[in-house]
């Protein structure tokens, strides 16, 4: 979406259109959807944090001030629900990583299905183990193509501090992956 789109967009949600309130979740509900999905398993809860979300894009926009782009600030709200999740959920849950872009190779022949279905399981519990604040930062960067910049900007830190975080998320995953 345009800055300029975005600006009027958030100006009619702010006049109380509901069209443009419903325009806004038609553009940014796969983005969010996809985001919680990949750290939270359960389809239901996803689907309700997804709703929160939105509530509270809702409840914020009067407050918003368009310093950062509009996806940014959804960004950071999406953190901050799944961040709040994971202090909520139970210890078995992961991140799905269904329909990633990441391919890893396999054994060929008959043993190739269970060998991507054992791979994607290991690695599934190692992202589990994660901090939360990492576990985000993987599905976002790694499996939705979020750039640095804008998790940096989402989330307030330096571009560095993203950085540093998502290359000891991959070491700490490296660990847990190794047999």
């Amino acid at each position: 979406m345009e800055p300029v789109n975005e600006r009027e967009l958030v100006e009619r949600c702010r006049r109380g259109d509901e069209g443009a309130f419903e325009e806004l979740v038609d553009g940014y509900k796969n983005l969010v959807f996809a985001l919680i999905a990949r750290t939270v398993q359960d389809r239901s809860r996803a689907e309700d944090l997804a709703q929160d979300v939105f509530l509270r894009i809702h409840r914020g926009l009067p407050y918003f001030r368009g310093e950062a782009r509009l996806s940014t600030w959804i960004y950071r709200i999406v953190a901050n629900v799944c961040i709040q999740e994971r202090g909520h959920a139970s210890a078995d849950a992961m991140i799905s990583l269904d329909d990633t872009r990441a391919t890893v190779p396999t054994p060929s022949g008959a043993d190739r299905q269970f060998g991507d279905l054992e791979l994607r399981d290991r690695l599934e519990k190692a992202i589990a183990q994660l901090p939360a604040q990492q576990r985000f930062l993987v599905a976002a960067h790694y499996l939705q193509g979020v750039r640095y910049e804008d998790l940096a900007e989402a989330l307030r830190m330096p571009l560095g501090t993203v950085k540093t975080h998502l290359f000891r998320a991959k070491q700490q995953l490296r660990r847990l992956l190794e047999p």
